[in-house]
């Protein structure tokens, strides 16, 4: 395993958690970080009930492939690739998955 790939990983928790914290939890829904390093995949999940509703959804996903952090989903206003950024990961090993392939090239981020 490389030593980037271990960087990646404890970026990408930071952010997860920062974010879990930011949101907080309440009495009812709760905010999940879920963290499988084996397979590299990471996400902020939210969960539980509120006003008689149930409350589930992914907030945040990234997966690392083949060295890069891909964004898989993005629930935020600002855009979390920038606080990625702002940890230490480089534009260029930044994949935004949530957009279409074809879209990807005229981002500031990496294509695939």
């Amino acid at each position: 395993m490389d030593s980037l790939t271990i960087q990646y990983r404890q970026i990408i928790k930071n952010v997860l958690v920062e974010y879990a914290d930011f949101f907080g939890n309440d009495a009812q829904v709760k905010l999940e970080v879920v963290l499988d390093e084996k397979n590299d995949h990471y996400l902020l999940v939210e969960t539980g009930w509120e006003n008689g509703y149930r409350i589930y959804g992914c907030l945040l996903h990234f997966d690392l492939i083949d060295g890069k952090v891909w964004i898989q989903h993005d629930g935020t206003e600002e855009g979390v690739a920038n606080d990625l950024v702002a940890a230490g990961i480089s534009k260029s090993h930044i994949i935004l998955g949530f957009k279409a392939p074809e879209v990807r090239k005229y981002t500031e981020f990496a294509v695939s």
